[in-house]
């Protein structure tokens, strides 16, 4: 059981919704309670700002409503879930895609939606998911819009030893808890490497592999070489996992220039859940 709680954020949207499903299950899998939080958009120039002449009801107190509405919504889909799940709901307030990843700190995993609902919503939750997934100081899982069952497969990105040890970490240990089995890739762009490159690539990523294997011997793993952008290699992958596992991303409070093309292409390919894992190196 863990003491660290899952996090899910959700805007009210069905597709936020189906995150904090996703989240419920993982919370009861896991035996950590679950938070669900979710924060107001506020736009430049609309504080303050009246809707429908005079009166109390500016577009603050509608977006602070609409966010706690978000939040009924997302407990009560939690609780259709898991009914004995301990969930807490918990407002935030501040620009929303810093108060999201923000909120995921000290977290098991933080969850988020792929997009929220119609084109502004999509653009806005899209903008959250990404930074998230690029800012937070936990694991964070960007849930697409389908639905699959479970095919007990974990698959896992690894760029190189010294910045994918904390996401072979989370790998294999969410194998483990899904007694799956794992698959590791390590994919790269541009022109075919040398036989003897290649050799070497297999060997580091083998030994990778027998250090974690020692230390999970349930959890069948294997490993595989591929010439091809990796975040398209990824994305192929992810139609057969039941979540692509990326790291190497600096840890919050580092200097963050965005999602790498990687992490962007296969964000925005994915077939399935995509977990995002910070490096502590």
């Amino acid at each position: 059981m863990s003491t660290k709680p899952l996090v899910a954020a959700t805007d009210g949207s069905e597709e936020s919704l189906r995150a904090v499903e996703w989240a419920a299950r993982e919370a009861v899998l896991h035996g950590a309670p679950l938070r669900i939080v979710a924060a107001p958009e506020i736009l430049p120039r609309m504080s303050g700002f009246s809707i429908g002449g005079p009166g109390p009801a500016t577009v603050t107190d509608i977006l602070i409503q609409n966010r706690d509405r978000a939040l009924d919504a997302g407990v009560k889909r939690a609780a259709a879930i898991a009914p004995r799940l301990v969930v807490d709901a918990d407002p935030l307030s501040g620009p929303v895609a810093q108060a999201v990843a923000d909120s995921g700190s000290g977290a098991l995993m933080l969850v988020v939606g792929s997009r929220g609902s119609g084109a502004f919503a999509a653009m806005i939750l899209g903008s959250v998911s990404r930074y998230a997934a690029t800012h937070a100081s936990c694991p964070v899982a960007v849930i697409r819009d389908e639905t699959t069952p479970p095919r007990r497969l974990i698959a896992i990105g690894i760029r190189d030893a010294a910045t994918s040890q904390d996401a072979l970490a989370f790998a294999f240990e969410e194998a483990s808890q899904r007694h799956a089995a794992l698959t590791a890739v390590h994919a790269w762009h541009g022109p075919a490497a040398e036989e003897a490159e290649q050799d070497a690539a297999e060997h580091q990523l083998a030994a990778l592999l027998a250090d974690w294997q020692a230390k999970y011997p349930a959890v069948q793993a294997s490993h595989e070489l591929a010439h091809g952008h990796p975040g398209r290699v990824l994305a192929g992958l992810s139609a057969r996992a039941d979540l692509t596992i990326l790291g190497g991303r600096a840890r919050s409070g580092a200097d963050h220039r965005g999602p790498s093309t990687v992490t962007h292409a296969l964000l925005n390919h994915a077939h399935g859940p995509v977990v995002t894992v910070p490096s502590s190196r």
